[in-house]
């Protein structure tokens, strides 16, 4: 499995927001989204809070290729869903602390929104 070069890593420690590039499920067009990235233990992850209902998250559950657009990088991304729910709540935990928010849950809680819409990315 192929590692990000440690200035994607540390470009993803650094940067508040970033620019996502996902490619329309049906059309196929490139679409720009800013969200947030949270690194956990060598890998990349990006949440939507609203859920799996927002175009970004759709085109990418269809396609799992993006583009993360960070400091002046542009760098190609496949993703994987993440579907276990202790992984999901982790990225929360991790979210939390590099956000300074008050997002996260306890083990046994429902899954939050973001967390059943938790990608992690991945050098394409």
């Amino acid at each position: 499995m192929a590692e990000f070069d440690t200035s994607v890593l540390q470009a993803a420690e650094r940067e508040r927001e970033i620019e996502l590039t996902t490619f329309g499920r049906i059309t196929t067009k490139p679409t720009n989204v800013v969200i947030w990235i949270t690194p956990l233990d060598g890998k990349l992850y990006i949440r939507s809070g609203g859920g799996m209902g927002r175009d970004w998250t759709k085109n990418l559950a269809a396609h799992g290729k993006a583009v993360l657009n960070m400091s002046g990088m542009g760098v190609p991304v496949v993703a994987r869903h993440v579907t276990d729910l202790k992984e999901a709540k982790a990225v929360t935990a991790a979210c939390a602390k590099k956000y300074k928010t008050d997002v996260a849950t306890a083990p046994d809680d429902t899954p939050t929104p973001a967390e059943t819409a938790t990608f992690e990315v991945m050098p394409a």
